[in-house]
C-alpha cells in the first residue's frame, strides 16, 4: 500500500512539473506559428502524459518487475525525464521569484511616482532562462540516453604506486583490481567476455574484486560463470562481499531462504576458482618475501549500509606482515577505521560508489554528485603513506548506462 502511494505522490510530482515545464515551452514558442505550436504541444503533452501513466502501472506491471530490459531502461527513462524537468523548473522558479521581486519594487516606487525599471531590450530575460532552462534539461536527458552506449565500455586505469616498505621482491608486481559486478544488470554476454578479455591481456599477477557480485540473488550469476571463470592469475583470484551481495534489498520468505541464497552466492564464486575472504587474510609469498592481503565483509559508516565487516579479526596474524593490502567494499571504511585504527595497512581496495555513473572527469578536474556523499568516490587517494583506489566499478545497477564515469578496469604495479 505505502510502494503504491509513493508512485501516486511521484506522478502528482511530476504533473505540477509538467504545468511548470509547459508554461516555459510556451514562452519561448510564443513567435512561433500556429502549427508550430501544436506540434511541439501536442509532442510534449503526450510524452507526459504516456510517462505518467507508465509510474502510476509501474509497480503492477509484471512485465515491468520480470523483464530486465524494461526494468532498467524505462525505470532509467522515467528518472531521467524527472531529473530534467525538475533542473529547468528550478531556473525557471528563479526567473517568477525575479520577476515578483521586480514586480512588487515596481509598485513600492509607482506609489512615489518613480520610474523603477526601464524596459528591456533584446531578448528578455525571461526568455533568456526559458531557454536557458530547457536547454540543460534537455541537455541532461540526452545525454542519460547517450549514456545507454557506454555500459560496457571498459576502460583500464593504470596506477604505478611506490612504498618504501615494499618487500623487494615484490617490485613490478601487478595486480588488477575490479568491483561492482552486478551481473543482474548484464543483458549482454559477448560484450562482459570483452571486458574480461581485457583483464587477461593485462597479464597481471593477482585479481582482487571487492565486492557486489549480483544486484540481490545468487542466480542471476549463471549465465555468467563460464565467463568470469576464466579469470586466473599466478597469485590467485581473490574476492569480498558488498552490500548487495546479501541480499538485503529483497524480500525474502524466510530468513533461511536468505542466508541459502548468501551461501549458495559464495559456492559459486568457490566454484570459479575465486578465493572469498570472509573477515580473514593471506599471506602472499615470493622469493621468501611477504606481503598480507586482508579481506573483510561490507563494512560502510553511513546509517543505512550494514557493518559486517570484523577488520579486528581479518587483522590478526599480519602484524609482523611488512606489507598489507585492504580488501573493503565501501570506501567509508577507509577515514572511519582503516587511517585512524591500523595506520599500518598500507593499501585499501575499494568500490561501491560506481562514480553515480554519471559525472565528468578532466585531466585537472573531476566530479560527481556522489562526492557530496563519499570523500573517496573515483580513483587513487592518498594520506601520509597511506593509499586507497575505489573502482568506479565493472558492471552498473539502477540507471544502465554511464555518463562521463566509465566502467572501470583498475591496473596497480608497484614500483
Amino acid at each position: 500500500m505505502r510502494s503504491t502511494s509513493t508512485w501516486i505522490i511521484v506522478a502528482a510530482i511530476m504533473l505540477l512539473l509538467d504545468f511548470y515545464v509547459f508554461q516555459a515551452l510556451k514562452t519561448v514558442s510564443q513567435n512561433s506559428s500556429d502549427r508550430t505550436k501544436n506540434v511541439l504541444f501536442y509532442s510534449y503533452w503526450t510524452i507526459s502524459i504516456a510517462t505518467i501513466i507508465s509510474v502510476l502501472f509501474f509497480p503492477k506491471l509484471h512485465l515491468l518487475q520480470t523483464s530486465k530490459f524494461f526494468r532498467n531502461y524505462v525505470f532509467a527513462i522515467l528518472v531521467g525525464l524527472l531529473f530534467a524537468k525538475v533542473i529547468a523548473a528550478t531556473l525557471f522558479l528563479f526567473d517568477d521569484i525575479r520577476r515578483a521581486l521586480l514586480w512588487t519594487m515596481q509598485k513600492l516606487f509607482s506609489v512615489t511616482g518613480a520610474q523603477y525599471m526601464p524596459e528591456e531590450n533584446g531578448i528578455s530575460r525571461s526568455v533568456f532562462l526559458s531557454w536557458l532552462g530547457l536547454g540543460l534539461g534537455s541537455s541532461l536527458f540526452g545525454s542519460l540516453l547517450y549514456g545507454f552506449s557506454n555500459k560496457y565500455n571498459y576502460q583500464i586505469k593504470k596506477h604505478q604506486l611506490t612504498f618504501s616498505n615494499l618487500p623487494k621482491a615484490f617490485k613490478g608486481f601487478k595486480i588488477i583490481h575490479i568491483s561492482d559486478i552486478h551481473c543482474g544488470s548484464f543483458n549482454d554476454q559477448k560484450a562482459v567476455q570483452l571486458g574480461i578479455d581485457l583483464i587477461l591481456q593485462q597479464n597481471a599477477d593477482l585479481i582482487l574484486f571487492t565486492g557486489d557480485l549480483v544486484n540481490d540473488r545468487h542466480d542471476e550469476v549463471f549465465d555468467y560463470i563460464d565467463i568470469f571463470k576464466q579469470l586466473k592469475a599466478p597469485f590467485g583470484v581473490f574476492s569480498t562481499l558488498g552490500n548487495h551481495d546479501y541480499g538485503d534489498y529483497v524480500q525474502w520468505p524466510s530468513k533461511q531462504a536468505k542466508a541459502e541464497n548468501l551461501n549458495k552466492l559464495m559456492e559459486i564464486q568457490q566454484q570459479m576458482g575465486w578465493k572469498l575472504l570472509m573477515n580473514e587474510h593471506v599471506v602472499l609469498e615470493k622469493e621468501e618475501d611477504k606481503i598480507a592481503l586482508i579481506g573483510i565483509e561490507n563494512w560502510s559508516n553511513k546509517a543505512r549500509f550494514p557493518k559486517y565487516g570484523k577488520l579486528n579479526e581479518a587483522y590478526k596474524g599480519t602484524e609482523i606482515i611488512p606489507f598489507k593490502i585492504l580488501m573493503s567494499h565501501d570506501p567509508s571504511h577507509w577515514d572511519a577505521e582503516v587511517r585512524p585504527n591500523y595506520p599500518d595497512i598500507d593499501l585499501t581496495l575499494s568500490g561501491h560508489t560506481h562514480g553515480m555513473q554519471f559525472g565528468v572527469e578532466l585531466p585537472f578536474f573531476k566530479f560527481s554528485p556522489v562526492q557530496w556523499v563519499y570523500k573517496q568516490w573515483a580513483g587513487l587517494y592518498e594520506d601520509g603513506q597511506q593509499k586507497i583506489n575505489v573502482n568506479r566499478g565493472f558492471g552498473f545497477i539502477g540507471y544502465p548506462g554511464r555518463v562521463g564515469i566509465l566502467p572501470e578496469i583498475t591496473v596497480i604495479e608497484f614500483v
